[in-house]
């Protein structure tokens, strides 16, 4: 007779009960969201390792030998960052509320730092800044909420307290995050099944781990494997980088550095994958320290404006059959003088391959709309070599509250599927995007459908000026025939209309008599 299936964890409603804790706790704080956030999430990550650790010492009891004890190299070959007892969770919550609670965290982080020299300089140390009260809530949520989870699931919850605190700290959080559904479109559509992938503006990571997913879930006996390779300029967003990756079991070569000017890992040609979000419009770029860097092969654009560079950097990075998929301005698309020269380059190069254009209000930094650029050096030779896919999905999306939007895992799958009908690939519909494809591409095959898509040639760019606006191609829907008279409801909306503006004049009336009853 088989065991009962354990009860099903609903990762998501954890995560919203720890964060509620959380935010509850720093509302009775003196902290900001971005001096918050760095324990918070560095918590999330000691009760990953300890239950990772856990499992490794369950497994191995009894295993030593009068010779040899278990060690740490026993948890270390099994991929396991290994624990000395100072920085066991439990004993932390067997601390006393009069101890020096933040000191403990501290020097626990020191320790899992002095044991595992990949996370050296990694792990948070700012505990005592918090108060004894704070810790002890904040160590009891976490035992309590994250005591039954494992694996996976705990890379979900850090990913979703990124995505909160990026939030919460407005501009600066999205400097290190790019929202789920951004970035998992952009895998849906690279694919990065097997090779060397680079992300040069990585902020927290979540690039490498929405590929690493994307492996997992396509490997169906295969052995694809991605090595990570990354560079981030700025020290604080590294190390949620490199923990991000060591709460999702990965592990990589992720580089501080400034990538306009450090090329660590001389990428030239030497990538198969380019994901990025890189910062958008950066002026000031000292571009004398860029002439005659073989990252940028088109030129440097004459104008104070970045985008350009970080544009060439990702394709410069890719070998031959290499694909990238990164965020860029709007405005890049149809930029002009030294930068339209350099796009009409890129596009006669014939590595530009699908561009998507993508709605307002998907990022915590901006609310403009932005575009998706997708290159594939691999094309050349094939029947794609000398056309473009673009797509409109500005009309696709869900309303998460008023100032912000994604897309829903099966609004991803369309869209990941018309590229994959345009490339002649199989769809996939395990998300639920079936119902979507069959009203769009009822065939089963790739058609330009008004509004939505639309295949073009190099020709017909040109034409356009070299525009790469997917708007200026995909043209719009047909309205919908509602059956109701223009006329007829024009006449029901005036009067209406006329309806409004007299109950507001009553009202200013009102209000006009209140004031002078009130000052009499």
């Amino acid at each position: 007779m088989s065991a009962p299936a354990s009860p099903r964890i609903d990762i998501q409603h954890i995560a919203n009960r720890l964060w509620e804790t959380a935010d509850e706790l720093r509302a009775n704080s003196h902290l900001k969201a971005a001096e918050y956030s760095i324990p918070v999430l560095g918590l999330i990550f000691l009760k990953f390792a300890d239950s990772r650790f856990a499992q490794v010492e369950q497994a191995v009891a009894g295993r030593g030998t009068g010779r040899r004890e278990i060690g740490k190299a026993d948890y270390q070959a099994r991929g396991v960052l290994y624990l000395p007892g100072q920085a066991r969770f439990a004993n932390l919550l067997l601390l006393k509320e009069g101890d020096n609670l933040g000191k403990a965290i501290n020097d626990a982080m020191a320790a899992i730092e002095e044991e595992n020299p990949s996370l050296r300089g990694v792990l948070p140390r700012t505990y005592q800044s918090l108060s004894n009260d704070t810790l002890v809530s904040l160590l009891r949520s976490v035992s309590a909420m994250l005591g039954d989870i494992e694996g996976d699931a705990f890379g979900k919850v850090y990913e979703y307290f990124l995505g909160k605190f990026a939030v919460a700290e407005g501009a600066k959080g999205g400097e290190y995050f790019t929202p789920t559904s951004i970035v998992r479109l952009i895998v849906e559509i690279i694919e990065p099944f097997n090779g060397k992938i680079l992300d040069p503006a990585c902020g927290s990571g979540g690039m490498f781990v929405q590929s690493a997913r994307f492996v997992e879930k396509h490997r169906n006996g295969k052995t694809g494997r991605l090595s990570i390779y990354g560079q981030e300029r700025v020290d604080e967003t590294l190390r949620l980088c490199k923990m991000n990756l060591a709460v999702h079991g990965l592990e990589g070569q992720v580089s501080q550095s400034n990538t306009y000017y450090e090329d660590p890992f001389k990428a030239t040609g030497q990538f198969d994958y380019v994901m990025a979000n890189p910062p958008f419009n950066v002026n000031k770029v000292d571009k004398a320290k860029l002439e005659g860097d073989a990252r940028f092969p088109f030129g440097l654009p004459k104008s104070d404006n970045a985008n350009y560079i970080w544009i060439q950097t990702f394709y410069s990075a890719l070998n031959a059959k290499g694909r990238a998929g990164f965020v860029m301005a709007n405005s890049a698309a149809d930029a002009g003088g030294s930068e339209l020269e350099i796009r009409k380059k890129l596009i006669a190069d014939m590595a530009v391959d699908v561009v998507v254009a993508v709605a307002s209000n998907f990022f915590y930094t901006v609310t403009l709309p932005v575009t998706l650029w997708f290159l594939d050096r691999g094309k050349h030779g094939t029947e794609r070599e000398d056309k473009l896919l673009f797509i409109d999905a500005r009309k696709i999306f869900r309303q998460i509250d008023r100032a912000h939007r994604d897309w829903l895992p099966e609004q991803i799958e369309f869209l990941a599927n018309i590229a994959r009908l345009y490339r002649a690939e199989e769809v996939e519909t395990a998300e639920g995007s079936a119902d979507l494809l069959s009203a769009s591409f009822p065939d089963g095959r790739y058609v330009d459908v008004a509004g939505l898509c639309a295949v073009v040639t190099l020709d017909e760019i040109a034409k356009q000026g070299w525009s790469l606006n997917p708007g200026r191609y995909v043209g719009v829907a047909a309205a919908e025939n509602d059956g109701i008279d223009f006329r007829v409801r024009l006449a029901e909306l005036q009067h209406e209309l006329e309806t409004l503006n007299a109950e507001a004049g009553e009202l200013q009336e009102r209000i006009a008599t209140n004031v002078a009853q009130l000052l009499g």
